[in-house]
């Protein structure tokens, strides 16, 4: 892998549906991609501790809750809304009701970089209904998009938020990225002969 000095670029965007068995693990669902990726934005979130004493910032620590983010696509897919929102296809639209069943997802994306792209997965992420806005038409179009915010909060069994390719990521594992979710799981290295 090559080093990058700059990412730009948002591209290759999925979700992957989980379930979690009786010993708390997670079991994603083959990741699909969501077409039309136009901006993504991550807030960290958790609050600082400071604990005073001698008159100043005697311990200091932050929480790592996760992160709130927004994710604007051109038009959301009618995959996602059932996968996803909970929403219901009736007679050929699609039906909200106030006792839909959304689903978390593990979301993937790629950022492009000036040598190779990284890719990202936040595990376990909670998806909120979207906005929806519409201007009338003027002397030009202009498409908003539709805008969806979450929340990628960390596991419960093993409390991992997100993981990302980096310099020493395997080729294989790199190209297999959007395949399946990968686990933040500690390879060791095979010494060679």
């Amino acid at each position: 892998m090559s080093k990058n000095k700059v990412l730009y670029g948002l591209t290759n965007v999925h979700y992957a549906t989980y379930t979690r068995d009786e010993d708390g693990a997670y079991k994603y669902d083959e990741p699909v991609r969501v077409e039309g990726a136009v901006s993504l934005t991550m807030a960290p979130t958790g609050d600082p501790m400071n604990f005073y004493a001698d008159n100043g910032i005697f311990f200091s620590r932050n929480s790592n809750t996760g992160y709130e983010g927004t994710l604007t696509i051109a038009m959301i897919t009618d995959k996602f809304r059932t996968d996803v929102l909970g929403e219901k296809m009736i007679n050929g639209g699609f039906l909200e009701t106030s006792d839909a069943k959304g689903k978390d997802i593990a979301l993937m994306f790629e950022i492009d970089g000036d040598v190779e792209a990284s890719r990202f997965v936040y595990y376990d992420c909670t998806v909120a209904r979207p906005t929806q806005t519409a201007n009338t038409t003027a002397e030009s179009i202009e498409i908003e998009g539709q805008e969806l915010s979450f929340t990628a909060k960390p596991r419960i069994n093993d409390k991992a938020i997100r993981w990302n390719t980096g310099e020493a990521t395997p080729e294989e594992m790199y190209n297999d990225f959007f395949k399946a979710v990968i686990e933040p799981v500690e390879v060791t290295p095979t010494p060679e002969p």
